[in-house]
């Protein structure tokens, strides 16, 4: 490795670092499995080429399809959503993404569910739902880039119709605002599981969700603020 790229390489990790800081400073998230996630995975390799140099700074960036890549502040709260106060990798767990972007908040819950540290029978798997075909492929090559094609697995759909053929889930994040809790997900998370989701307006007053399926079906949600993400389509979400 030349001197140069490893330069390169340490001032990247220097910024994660002063992200994390940060992160702690605005009380995002807090805990060190949720931090240390954020370290191992490739930002940069995630956005479009003329954006890297933006990787990380803390605001969302344009991909493609009219999307956005989220703020890292939101990708590492959406992960202490999923998992309040965790001390150690979920190892094992398997997740449901709506809304695949990039593949950058996926690749962060394989990091979370399916470390590479762990062996492979013991580890998890991300599945995430993209409705345009444009990000299908996008996310993919991101992800076979960095190398999780083995841990997360993209497919293209209806996001607010689930995954019923690797239902149920431990837990299922969607990336997008949605009118209401749609009802296949709920329908798809584990007793015990948490699903986090904006909820409001398709571009204006939503609120970040958690909603917790308790082991006797009851839901308890619990809102964790206002947030502003693109709107969710589908079905159970908004129309086009």
């Amino acid at each position: 490795m030349d001197a140069k790229k490893r330069e390169t390489e340490d001032q990247i990790v220097q910024r994660k670092r002063e992200l994390i800081s940060y992160f702690k400073t605005i009380r995002v998230a807090k805990t060190p499995t949720v931090f240390e996630a954020f370290l191992k995975v490739p930002r940069e390799e995630f956005v479009l080429p003329n954006k890297r140099r933006n990787a990380y700074e803390d605001r969302p960036l344009p991909i493609l399809a009219g999307q956005t890549i989220s703020a890292p502040h939101m990708c590492v709260m959406l992960l202490e959503a999923l998992w309040p106060g965790v001390t150690e990798f979920p190892c094992g767990e398997k997740v449901l993404e709506i809304g695949a972007g990039s593949g950058y908040q996926a690749a962060l819950l394989a990091e979370m569910v399916a470390p590479i540290s762990k062996r492979k029978e013991g580890r998890g798997h991300v599945f995430t739902i993209e409705r345009f075909g444009q990000l299908v492929e996008f996310a993919r090559a991101n992800l076979e880039i960095t190398g999780y094609t083995d841990r997360v697995t993209v497919h293209e759909g209806d996001g607010t119709l689930g995954y019923a053929e690797e239902a149920p889930f431990d837990q299922i994040l969607v990336t997008a605002a949605s009118p209401d809790v749609p009802s296949p997900l709920i329908d798809q998370l584990k007793e015990g599981g948490h699903l986090v989701l904006p909820v409001g307006g398709k571009r204006f007053h939503q609120t970040l969700m958690v909603v917790k399926k308790r082991e006797n079906g009851q839901l308890i949600k619990k809102k964790l603020g206002g947030v502003a993400f693109v709107p969710l389509v589908g079905k159970y979400g908004w129309n086009k």
